[in-house]
């Protein structure tokens, strides 16, 4: 009788159990370099121990990080190129102007003329000639000295094609144009300007009021503005900060520029 039939069924199927598992078999659940064990979630590997008589590993290997743990990236070494999102560097304009802004400069007062003797000869013509024909109130007289055509005398803001002689008409009170007359008049005997501007900007303006400031007008000047404009009227330009009566301009070659109000 064998050893095994003497120890019974119970114990004899043990030993056949344990019998059936080789060394090899068993020694391959033990975890080498080449074919680690997959980690368990949720459990901190640490590695076995060297196997006596064998070759301990180079390099041990990194502990698992627990699972849900959050990775941190290194810290990026010095002279690492800068992360896509960095703001780029601003270059210096080299056209910017450095320059600290200068203080605007001091306009000197216009002077103010009365003497046609100073004026040129074409303008001061006409300026007789305007004057003469505004004494003699007969609007149409002023005709043949308004010019028309693609650079017309301006005679009021809105251009649409009207007569230059019914645009008088309609602008005076009396209609039929001898108030306007009475106001031309007025501010062809006041003073004047002359306004040099740039080549053919050159013009002489009257009155010259509407070139200085009016808020620093003298008693006298105010005189002279009285009788063009009421008082109501002078408040209103102080808050519009210009005059905006009736002006009249004349081209150094002596051309009717302009004879118009508003602004």
């Amino acid at each position: 009788m064998t050893l095994i039939s003497r120890l019974g069924p119970p114990l004899a199927f043990a030993l056949v159990c344990l019998g059936a598992s080789s060394p090899a078999s068993a020694f391959s659940q033990i975890p080498d370099d080449a074919n680690p064990a997959p980690a368990r979630e949720g459990i901190v590997t640490v590695p076995l121990p060297p196997v006596p008589g064998g070759t301990p590993s180079a390099t041990p290997p990194a502990p698992a990080a627990p699972a849900g743990a959050e990775t941190v990236p290194p810290a990026a070494a010095p002279g690492d190129a800068a992360p896509e999102n960095a703001a780029p560097s601003v270059e210096p304009d080299p056209d910017a102007d450095d320059a600290a802004p200068q203080a605007p400069v001091d306009v000197p007062p216009a002077r103010i003329l009365y003497n046609e003797d100073e004026l040129p000869v074409p303008v001061r013509d006409l300026r007789r000639k305007l004057i003469e024909i505004a004494k003699s109130g007969d609007v149409e007289k002023l005709r043949p000295y308004i010019q028309t055509g693609a650079d017309p005398t301006t005679l009021s803001l809105v251009d649409d094609g009207t007569d230059p002689i019914q645009i008088l008409k309609d602008a005076s009170g009396d209609g039929n144009g001898v108030e306007l007359l009475a106001i031309l008049l007025e501010t062809l005997e006041a003073g004047h300007v002359h306004v040099e501007g740039d080549g053919a900007d050159e013009i002489f303006v009257w009155p010259y009021f509407t070139q200085v400031d009016l808020s620093k007008l003298t008693n006298p000047q105010l005189v002279e503005l009285f009788e063009l404009v009421t008082a109501g009227d002078y408040q209103r330009m102080l808050a519009n900060g210009s005059y905006d009566f009736y002006r009249l301009g004349i081209s150094p070659e002596g051309r009717f520029e302009f004879f118009v109000a508003g602004d």
